[in-house]
């Protein structure tokens, strides 16, 4: 990583832009290259590497597969995924409800739209839409972990609410911890005329999963669109229908 001082700049992304994988359980929206899919133009924002929009088909998911020296956060908007790891934690992520997966050395997980095996009971037909973001760490080899936190009280409030962070400032907050000092994602859900002001930072992300909002000097931006903010900050984001944002925040970015 770098925390060379960058040019100002305000990048919009449109939702038809990004590249998409498409099966028949799996409709998967990738903001950056992802997979098969690669562009060296487009492969990673500040120390973002994967800014995934998915939504899974009941009874369906991701089998189990491998990660590496990477920081996962899921955030889901609507329905329930069933996380499973090689370190034993299972359990199931709901809107509200913040999770992190450090890969480190290495770790296998699986994540599935099938809750009722857990939970017992009829199967639901309901699709779960989430978004999962990747961020390389401080450094390479860390002990794999697990942590979730419910903050849906916090989300209450209409403002930007600290969701995963390593900043320093974020210590101690109601925050779930990931091991990059330089990073943190927020997330606001806004009634329709509500507003927040993004922070200030050599990078931002700003996804809109859901809703539409208007952005200080962009216009509108819609579910799917994404701003890239370079060297810039402190727009103000106005909900024009109930809406939900997701925010990173950077001060370093992943060395060319």
């Amino acid at each position: 990583m770098t925390r060379i001082a960058p040019t100002p700049r305000v990048d919009v992304r449109r939702a038809n832009e990004r590249f998409t994988t498409a099966t028949t359980w799996l409709d998967s929206q990738h903001s950056f290259s992802f997979g098969r899919q690669y562009d060296p133009g487009n492969t990673h924002h500040g120390v973002l590497l994967v800014n995934n929009d998915d939504r899974v088909l009941p009874g369906t998911g991701f089998d189990t597969h491998p990660h590496q020296d990477m920081e996962i956060v899921t955030w889901v908007m609507e329905g329930s995924l069933v996380h499973q790891d090689s370190t034993g934690h299972s359990g199931v992520i709901y809107p509200g409800l913040a999770q992190r997966m450090s890969a480190g050395t290495g770790i296998l997980h699986s994540e599935k739209n099938d809750s009722w095996r857990l939970r017992g009971g009829a199967a639901h037909d309901e699709p779960v839409h989430f978004v999962q973001m990747w961020v390389v760490p401080d450094e390479p080899g860390i002990t794999p972990g697990y942590e979730q936190l419910e903050i849906e009280n916090e989300l209450l409030s209409g403002g930007l609410v600290p969701v995963a962070s390593g900043m320093d400032k974020h210590d101690g907050a109601s925050a779930i911890r990931i091991k990059n000092r330089y990073a943190a994602l927020y997330a606001a859900r806004l009634r329709p005329d509500q507003s927040v002001e993004l922070p200030e930072a050599p990078f931002l992300h700003l996804f809109v999963p859901r809703g539409t909002v208007t952005l200080e000097g962009a216009g509108t931006l819609g579910p799917g669109d994404a701003v890239r903010f370079t060297a810039t900050g402190g727009q103000r984001v106005t909900a024009v229908e109930p809406a939900e944002i997701l925010v990173w925040e950077m001060h370093a970015r992943i060395a060319a």
